[in-house]
């Protein structure tokens, strides 16, 4: 199999991994490369973000920014199935509602939602919703790409800098990536930004730094590692905080 060829797998399993679009079918073995295609993560954060903002664009020549930020969270939800939005309640309620490990893992896989996960919801969507209508409102046009495509590149830096911590899941059959990989969406993520929105992701990207050191120490200590709740929940914090910090600099 060609270089290209290769890379043309990847893209399409990272959107078969983040997204819910419909997508031509793989062949099975094609499967094993999930681990190394987490590179590729960022290129679902295009298509995306990508997506939303062309509904930001079409919006805004008839409404007012808050109206455009809306639609494009609506946009992102339905073309992400919400699996990160769902990985951060399930993630809220098990850290701070289980007094031991294997109950915290307990409640994370169970399916229903509680006061931890409601609150998380709630306060991250308005976050974003607001953050996302001022960068618009100030002209940055491309910032739900820029977003997107930099929040999808640090759930694999937990993937690989921690166990998985149920042994199951979709995390676990992804696999653990390599850091030659991570780097590589680390990379291509900081490039696609930078064409976005220019040097003030520099900034972004710096904030995230911290932020997923934290979230990442948070892991380990709660659950001894991570999930795929544990990944949503990185992704969302991941672009609240780097939306806050570009919102930061206006």
């Amino acid at each position: 199999m060609q270089k290209s060829d290769i890379k043309g797998i990847d893209a399409v399993l990272a959107l078969v991994l983040l997204t819910r679009l419909p997508l031509p079918h793989l062949p099975k073995d094609s499967f094993a490369r999930q681990s190394r295609a987490v590179w590729a993560f960022p290129l679902a954060g295009l298509v995306v973000g990508g997506l939303a903002t062309v509904i930001a664009m079409a919006a805004l020549a008839v409404w007012p920014p808050a109206v455009a930020a809306g639609l494009a969270l609506v946009v992102q939800i339905l073309v992400t199935g919400a699996m990160h939005e769902d990985g951060l309640a399930d993630s809220a309620d098990g850290l701070w509602g289980g007094f031991d490990r294997s109950r915290r893992l307990e409640i994370m896989k169970d399916s229903q939602i509680g006061t931890y996960g409601v609150l998380a919801l709630v306060l991250s969507l308005g976050l974003r919703w607001l953050t996302l209508s001022a960068l618009l409102a100030a002209g940055m046009i491309w910032a739900p790409v820029a977003l997107a495509v930099l929040s999808r590149a640090t759930m694999p830096v937990l993937m690989t800098s921690l166990p998985n911590a149920r042994g199951s899941g979709l995390s676990q059959s992804v696999g653990r990536p390599t850091w030659g990989a991570v780097l590589l969406g680390g990379a291509l993520a900081l490039l696609l930004g930078l064409l976005s929105l220019g040097a003030p992701m520099l900034l972004a990207a710096l904030v995230l730094i911290p932020v997923v050191a934290g979230l990442r120490a948070l892991a380990r200590a709660k659950i001894g590692g991570q999930t795929g709740d544990i990944l949503g929940a990185t992704q969302q914090i991941s672009e609240i905080a780097a939306g806050l910090s570009l919102l930061a600099l206006l």
